[in-house]
């Protein structure tokens, strides 16, 4: 019988577990890391998925997608409101979000397969054998369309997806709550991109989703984002590593490309450091 493992394809991270016995147990990757940055990256050398293609939203932003899951299965007019926290060029092709990235063209579902990619090789590398099958997580939210969008990128990615699970229902069989007779369960789900709550009727072993809301751009990422609600653009001052220009590393509006800032906070104007991987903060 063919492995079947199981995966979170998040909008800020995503993982790949299995069962090990009767515990689910994610796969860590070579440096020890559970989770994968949901970022993918084009550069002159190749792609680049996860943590390596996280730098790049400091140095190639333009080449540099992230929060891919929010387009997954969308047409233009569904994303209107999505843009003013993205700088994406967007086009549309017989219904299907495009992404501009340099000269290529790429659906959601291309991109997402990418992330898919790297977590089916880092399982294939701890088991040692071809991965084919698995069961992908999505919101409780997300309609037919969104939820075909994702066993499209499971197949761009070779694999076979078994089964699409609500993330609510995955979160209440993790803690084995389907062991109960029935119930009613409120599931909160804080996660990098999202704040929703979802309530589920349980019923001799079966989850229902009663009811799903929340807050599409609530999540842990955008508390961060939060933390400076009073930048001052005009006054965003940074420390470069060397041979990286001002101008190409500019601070636009509303993008999500890491800084270190002047920013204006209710106590006035004060220099405010911001954590950036791989550049000299001052």
């Amino acid at each position: 019988m063919a492995r079947i493992v199981g995966i979170d394809l998040g909008t800020t991270n995503s993982l790949i577990a299995y069962m090990k016995g009767k515990t689910p147990t994610v796969i860590q990757g070579p440096e020890g890391r559970t989770l994968v940055p949901s970022i993918v990256a084009y550069t002159p050398t190749g792609i680049l998925v996860g943590d390596a293609a996280k730098e790049q939203l400091v140095h190639n932003p333009e080449h540099t997608v992230y929060s891919v899951k929010r387009f997954m299965g969308k047409g233009l007019a569904d994303v209107t409101q999505e843009l003013q926290y993205f700088p994406f060029k967007l086009t549309e092709q017989n219904g299907v979000i495009r992404l501009q990235i340099g000269n290529k063209a790429l659906t959601p579902p291309e991109i997402s397969a990418m992330i898919l990619k790297e977590l089916k090789a880092r399982a294939e590398a701890f088991f040692g054998e071809e991965i084919r099958k698995a069961v992908i997580t999505v919101p409780a939210y997300f309609n037919d369309s969104q939820r075909q969008a994702t066993k499209d990128a499971g197949k761009i990615a070779g694999l076979e997806v078994v089964r699409i699970v609500n993330e609510p229902t995955a979160a209440s069989l993790a803690y084995g709550l389907q062991k109960r007779k029935q119930g009613t369960i409120a599931v909160y789900d804080l996660g990098g991109g999202t704040f929703d709550i979802s309530i589920l009727k349980l019923k001799d072993g079966i989850f229902e989703v009663l009811a799903t809301n929340g807050n599409t751009h609530l999540g842990w990422t955008s508390k961060q984002s939060m933390a400076s609600p009073w930048r001052d653009d005009q006054n965003c001052s940074r420390s470069f590593a060397s041979g990286q220009s001002r101008q190409s590393a500019a601070c636009p509006r509303k993008r999500k490309q890491p800084c270190t800032c002047r920013c204006l906070t209710a106590k006035g104007n004060t220099a405010v450091p911001f954590h950036v991987p791989s550049l000299r903060i001052w």
